[in-house]
């Protein structure tokens, strides 16, 4: 009893007095970013596990720029991780996704590319504008894995919305299929071609048009960077209500096309909540100018919402209004230790009563996450709770006004939590360095297991209770053959379930899909949290909405699109959107 009694007080004093060197001030890729996936297509993954898109902190390279990394690339890596995939490589016409197998054909109603098509694009854009060199364009084709690759023979960089209507407008005469592309991180497929659709890039528009210093409204293009954004409102004296480890290759055009959660959204909600309106384009040309600043209009149907969360299917989304909340100069994150998946739980519930106003992230990670990936295989990183290693990980962050009172508040919240079992261990950040290391640990999970080799991935949105049951079903399930790692938003019940297997293999995803979406679905869950549906869930839609709900939902689609060029074969089930 007394030998607990001493480490029990030597942890509560580590939470108050403990400051460890700095393991590294950045932050990195999160689970709302680049490197993120899910199971995808069979056979088709890069074999390294290693990242082949460079972050790019504060601004989107130039397409000549990623297209001569792409070669390089190419060159060099590709060939061998062809090689160790035994040559199965995509076919340009029929794509294979899932357990199942499932063949996807290209919509033959779709026009191709002429001379003449070309020679209008260049009328509309300029030369330099309508790209078809070979090296850009495929880096375009393909997402960051290369788990997704078209064979699109044309990128359209418009610089305007108008620009977008004349291209809308032709395709849609000519039945010829676009896909938009923001900043090309996602994860299911939905910003990349499945076969030769036209890419149309928003990375040309990317201003502010305003800002408004009073209610903290920004209105800006679809293809602003969101780390400029949120750099121009630290300038300003606000911030961003959304914040992704991707921010420095992610456009906020697609971040509100993919309804993108985050790592805040138990403070600031989602982007339903704080997009107060949109520009977007629809398949004919037509613009809908939903650009409101009004956090209150009651007239009609909120059409904005149709949009959010769309993935590009519906139209093309041009310029945003968002409402920006102002930067508050009280920030504090600790790093805490919990014995069981209850005492995380527990320990959100007490978090949210107590620390309430100030509560701004509340994330988790298990055992696996940080032996098995963070500390294995990302350089400069160490365990900030030594010498041993613990069940489960909590990182909390509290934003506020009042310094003095918001680190009280947070060290009484968390002697009480320690007195009463809820926490084994913690620390909390003495300075900006050690913050950022503590983020580091959570955002780098990602990459962390794309180091450690091949890994499917899932996003789910489950009852908080339940969550934690999945990735236990799944370790008894997969037994030996691979590792079960659970991670995610606990704060707002998003769980991403990573499941790292020496190889990819039919066997192993046979174990995982469709148990996973059924398990999902038996607990009344999402199987789409904050990734969106692209081309990889779309046929999986039915585990998370009813048909007559989907049906609806079809509906809309034949409405706005009723060619179906825009972002074809993604979102809803193919049964449904064959034309």
């Amino acid at each position: 009893m007394a030998m607990a009694m001493m480490e029990k007080c030597r942890a509560s004093n580590r939470i108050f007095s403990h400051s460890f060197k700095s393991l590294l001030n950045y932050r990195s890729i999160s689970d709302n970013s680049t490197l993120r996936s899910s199971s995808g297509f069979a056979h088709h993954f890069t074999g390294n596990g290693q990242r082949c898109i460079p972050f790019f902190p504060f601004h989107r390279p130039d397409l000549l720029t990623c297209a001569n990394f792409y070669r390089n690339y190419k060159q060099t890596l590709w060939p061998s991780l062809e090689r160790g995939l035994g040559g199965m490589m995509y076919s340009l016409q029929c794509r294979c996704f899932g357990s199942a197998g499932t063949k996807i054909q290209r919509n033959p109603s779709f026009a191709t590319l002429n001379s003449d098509d070309i020679t209008y694009f260049k009328g509309v854009l300029g030369e330099k504008n309508v790209v078809q060199d070979e090296d850009r364009l495929e880096f375009v084709n393909a997402d960051w894995m290369h788990k997704y690759k078209g064979s699109s023979r044309l990128l359209l960089l418009p610089t305007t919305t108008d620009e977008v209507s004349q291209i809308l407008k032709y395709c849609n005469s000519r039945h010829l299929a676009v896909v938009p592309q923001g900043g090309n991180t996602g994860l299911v497929g939905g910003s990349v071609p499945v076969f030769d659709e036209v890419i149309v890039s928003m990375s040309s528009m990317n201003n502010v048009i305003d800002f408004d210093e009073v209610s903290g409204i920004l209105v800006c293009e679809a293809g602003c960077i969101l780390e400029n954004l949120i750099s121009f409102l630290d300038n300003q004296g606000f911030i961003m209500p959304l914040d992704l480890g991707a921010k420095g290759s992610c456009q906020i055009g697609g971040n509100v096309s993919t309804n993108a959660g985050g790592l805040r959204l138990i403070r600031y909600g989602s982007l339903h909540g704080t997009v107060l309106g949109l520009e977007a384009v629809l398949a004919n040309g037509n613009v809908l100018d939903m650009l409101g600043t009004l956090r209150k209009d009651n007239t009609g149907y909120d059409l904005k919402h149709l949009f959010i969360g769309s993935e590009g299917s519906l139209g093309i989304v041009t310029k945003v209004s968002i409402l920006t909340p102002p930067k508050l100069s009280s920030v504090n994150i600790a790093f805490l230790a919990c014995k069981d998946y209850l005492s995380c739980q527990r320990l959100l519930l007490e978090a949210k009563r107590k620390l309430g106003e100030i509560l701004s992230a509340f994330e988790f990670l298990d055992s696996e996450a940080m032996d098995l990936q963070v500390l294995n295989h990302l350089e400069g990183i160490r365990n900030p709770l030594p010498p041993s290693m613990h069940n489960f990980y909590v990182l909390i962050e509290t934003t506020g006004s009042d310094e003095a009172y918001d680190k009280e508040k947070l060290e009484a919240f968390l002697l009480r939590s320690m007195e009463s079992g809820l926490i084994s261990d913690g620390v909390l950040a003495q300075d900006i360095n050690q913050a950022s290391s503590f983020w580091r640990i959570r955002e780098g999970i990602p990459e962390a297991l794309m180091r450690a080799g091949p890994v499917y991935k899932y996003d789910l949105s489950l009852p908080v209770e339940n969550m934690y049951n999945l990735v236990e079903d799944m370790r008894v399930r997969l037994a030996e053959k691979a590792k079960v790692v659970g991670y995610g938003h606990l704060g707002d019940g998003n769980l991403h379930l990573n499941i790292s297997a020496p190889q990819y293999d039919d066997m192993i995803l046979a174990k995982i899909e469709p148990y996973v979406y059924e398990w999902t679905s038996k607990h009344r869950g999402s199987i789409s949290a904050e990734h969106g549906l692209g081309l990889m869930k779309a046929n999986k839609i039915f585990y998370s909405k009813s048909h007559e709900t989907v049906q609806v939902m079809a509906s809309i689609k034949k409405l706005l699109d009723p060619n179906g060029i825009l972002n074809p074969y993604k979102v809803l089930p193919h049964s449904l959107t064959s034309y």
